[in-house]
């Protein structure tokens, strides 16, 4: 007979504030839906201000947290968490000790961050409900090359970092573009050392000069046709696939994780890139591949039995109202996705379970530090929330059936 293992997905928790003592149904009813599973993930959207200190590395989109916001993340039953996000560096080395300190010091199963490359690049390993389970975690960026972890060399220490999977922007032009851009950059005298400076603190480039110009950091390719392309890292790519390789070999079950901010122009498109990379893990080995970056909930595919949530939003979102860009209702509506996997590591079920950060009263107000605690949505909002779900997944071949306020995938 087969033993399942039920692992809870969510979006991303950017949490400032202690919010155990929120006691509303649609809470203890989000809180229910974590409590059915042996494993509860989420992505840990901030970085921990302790006894390492640290000094902010961002202006208005900076962030960091107290400790207690991890005991929070624990009473509400998660177990897991990535660190790699662009706020994991946002108090700098120290907020990566600190971080690193207190998610240890309370038993998560973690990964994504460490002194150095070789530790951020380690999975986390952990038994739960007599089941194996390793998390590879990676950010794509785009991020400052300082904020990734490094190991150290001759005369150089290491530093403590981001495990990174290095992600670069090129933008196709025509050749009559090309050949302008070429002249333009001639005719400022853009130099190699020029090319150094904007490269700092990595080396120059590689380019093609036939092929590809860099100036000031961006780099345009000679194409027939004009438009955004993102290519990833070969090697990093393949020493990651690497540690889903052997973790899967050691018999666990994988989780492999990203954190991006290289989203299509409208938000709920997924690119093309994170597709290819999502099935490039499954085919490692990992059980699920999991997402976070843009903003909103994106569709979740089916892959050699395997679940690829391409970005399960937020589930804890606390920002502040002014000047901010995160209006959209959409923003502060997501699933909990409960999924459940045979002794193969192959999906057997899956059920979403609607969410509205601050409950659906307060998500009608402007007062955005008011939404603090995911609730449970019911009636029209969990309706809303699961057909756009159930839209968009059909788009890329998964069946979504609706049943009052949840949705089942139908095998």
């Amino acid at each position: 007979m087969t033993n399942t293992f039920n692992i809870a997905v969510t979006g991303q928790s950017l949490i400032k504030h202690d919010i155990r003592g929120v006691d509303t149904p649609g809470f203890r009813k989000a809180r229910e839906i974590l409590g059915q599973a042996d494993l509860s993930f989420t992505n840990f959207e901030s970085t921990i201000l302790g006894s390492h200190g640290g000094w902010p590395m961002k202006g208005s989109f900076f962030g960091c947290s107290q400790p207690v916001v991890l005991d929070t993340l624990q009473a509400l039953g998660f177990q897991a968490l990535s660190l790699s996000n662009n706020h994991a560096f946002d108090l700098g080395p120290s907020g990566i000790l600190s971080t690193s300190e207190e998610v240890e010091r309370r038993g998560f199963l973690h990964a994504g961050i460490g002194r150095n490359h070789t530790a951020a690049g380690r999975p986390g390993k952990g038994s739960f409900g007599g089941r194996n389970v390793a998390l590879v975690a990676m950010d794509g960026g785009p991020g400052p090359d300082f904020m990734y972890a490094g190991d150290a060399a001759p005369g150089r220490p290491e530093r403590p970092g981001v495990n990174r999977l290095r992600v670069t922007k090129v933008v196709d032009v025509d050749d009559n573009a090309f050949e302008q851009l070429r002249r333009v950059r001639d005719k400022v005298g853009y130099t190699r050392m020029d090319l150094g400076n904007d490269s700092q603190p990595d080396d120059t480039p590689h380019v093609d000069p036939e092929a590809e110009i860099s100036i000031a950091r961006a780099i345009f390719r000679r194409s027939d046709k004009v438009g955004r392309n993102i290519t990833v890292d070969e090697i990093d790519t393949a020493r990651h696939l690497a540690a889903i390789s052997s973790a899967a070999e050691g018999g666990n079950l994988v989780i492999a994780y990203l954190h991006h901010h290289h989203w299509a122009s409208d938000w709920y498109q997924v690119p093309e890139w994170v597709g290819a990379f999502a099935k490039k893990c499954i085919d490692a080995g990992a059980a699920m591949f999991v997402s976070h970056g843009a903003p909103v909930l994106q569709p979740v595919e089916i892959y050699r039995q395997r679940p690829i949530f391409y970005s399960l939003g937020n589930f804890i979102f606390h920002v502040r109202s002014e000047k901010s860009p995160w209006m959209a209702r959409e923003v502060w509506e997501s699933v909990i996705g409960l999924c459940s996997f045979g002794d193969d590591g192959k999906l057997v079920g899956m059920s979403f379970h609607p969410i509205i950060i601050g409950g659906a009263e307060q998500s009608r107000t402007d007062a955005l530090e008011q939404r603090l605690a995911p609730e449970l949505a019911r009636g029209d909002d969990a309706e809303r929330i699961l057909m756009r779900f159930q839209e968009h997944s059909a788009k890329v071949g998964t069946k979504i059936e609706i049943s009052g306020n949840s949705a089942v995938w139908k095998i």
